[in-house]
């Protein structure tokens, strides 16, 4: 028999408290029977649920009590987040405000816009989606064409963004947009709108993906009013704002976590007795498992301490989604079950979409490729 033990890291006791309040919290869900065990939760739309997480005050737990948080750490935040994430929770409804659009609004945001939108995020009851990708323009985010004109008290938009995940749900899409025309500086000219998706001039269509699911969207903007309140930061400074944006959305359990349902339920299914074979793997995904986590936990900890560590986070998300797409690999190879779409058992079931999603893990927040020159860049090997 072999055993095997995740290497916790250690964490203040206070902080070790809030993760029991997780726990019994995950609990009495459960025994409402309002969150069911999941795959990849922080796709999972579910507003009630996120009210709850409002309610229990796991949302903005960092933000100033003023706009609705609890001003807890960056530590205690991402001890919530993961208890969250291992259980399945669906998070997907608040899962973008909170993980990088409300710290956007906080950092850069009028006080206008912070007094509208951030209450309401806390209280699970406003949901934000990111408008960064555009058709024809890959994974090069400076060659984004939306635009931005100026006109009296705001600015006018034009254009189109694309793989927009819950627009068709949120209240509000956070866009870069260019208001200036490019120079030699394909950077300078960008900027940051909070982008009203009840007001005029916005459609939001379907982007239905192979299995029948709608998570994605085109927003196309025409003549969309944008009042000066709802920019973020400068003018022409979005290029800096959306970066510090990067390292919340890259750097995150998330970015490990997505198929760790996967892995539960297929160390279940082996059993306590395997074979050498599935030992070494078994050895080997849990090794990385906790290296990845101790680097994330690490990344929490240098934006407690007023940090950017837009390299460290491009790592993360790097060999995180790595880990990711691999788990339903070596467990199809292990496990003799083929993956289901929902009428098989749980390991099945649970494989056959892992496998569908794995090769979107290392392209959304930012590709292999992109990562890797952020890396190499930082290192001065570029």
């Amino acid at each position: 028999m072999h055993e095997f033990r995740f290497d916790r890291v250690a964490l203040p006791a206070s902080v070790e408290a809030l993760r029991q309040d997780v726990r019994d919290f995950i609990a009495e869900q459960r025994a409402a029977g309002t969150m069911p065990m999941r795959h990849n939760s922080w796709h999972r739309f579910d507003a009630d649920f996120s009210r709850q997480c409002g309610l229990r005050g796991y949302i903005g737990m960092t933000w100033p009590k003023r706009y609705g948080g609890q001003e807890k750490t960056k530590l205690e935040r991402f001890v919530v987040t993961e208890e969250l994430l291992a259980a399945g929770g669906p998070l997907g409804a608040h899962w973008v405000a909170d993980r990088q659009s409300g710290h956007q609004i906080l950092a850069h945001g009028t006080e206008a816009a912070r007094q509208a939108i951030l209450p309401r995020i806390a209280a699970g009851e406003c949901f934000i989606g990111i408008g960064m990708s555009e058709p024809d323009t890959g994974s090069d985010l400076a060659a984004v064409k939306t635009r931005g004109t100026p006109v009296e008290g705001g600015w006018r938009v034009n254009g189109t963004k694309v793989w927009t995940s819950n627009a068709h749900r949120a209240h509000y899409l956070i866009a870069l947009v260019r208001t200036a025309a490019p120079t030699e500086d394909r950077h300078a000219g960008l900027s940051q709108f909070i982008v009203d998706l009840s007001k005029p001039g916005v459609t939001v269509r379907p982007v239905v993906n192979l299995y029948g699911s709608h998570d994605f969207n085109e927003v196309v903007f025409e003549d969309h009013f944008v009042p000066d309140e709802m920019v973020l930061g400068q003018i022409g400074g979005g290029w800096k704002t959306v970066g510090g944006e990067l390292v919340y959305e890259r750097a995150g359990p998330d970015r490990f976590m997505s198929t760790y349902q996967t892995l539960l339920e297929s160390m279940r299914v082996l059993g306590p007795d395997v074979d050498d074979r599935a030992a070494c793997a078994l050895g080997r995904i849990v090794a990385h498992l906790a290296t990845v986590r101790r680097m994330s936990t690490s990344i929490a900890g240098m934006l407690e301490a007023g940090r950017e560590p837009n390299v460290e986070a491009a790592l993360v998300k790097d060999i995180g989604t790595t880990l990711e797409r691999e788990i339903p690999e070596v467990f199809r190879d292990l496990i003799a079950v083929e993956p289901s779409m929902g009428d098989g058992s749980r390991f099945s079931e649970l494989l056959g979409m892992s496998t569908l999603r794995s090769p979107g893990f290392t392209l959304r927040g930012g590709t292999r490729e992109i990562l890797r020159g952020v890396i190499a860049r930082g290192l001065g090997l570029r």
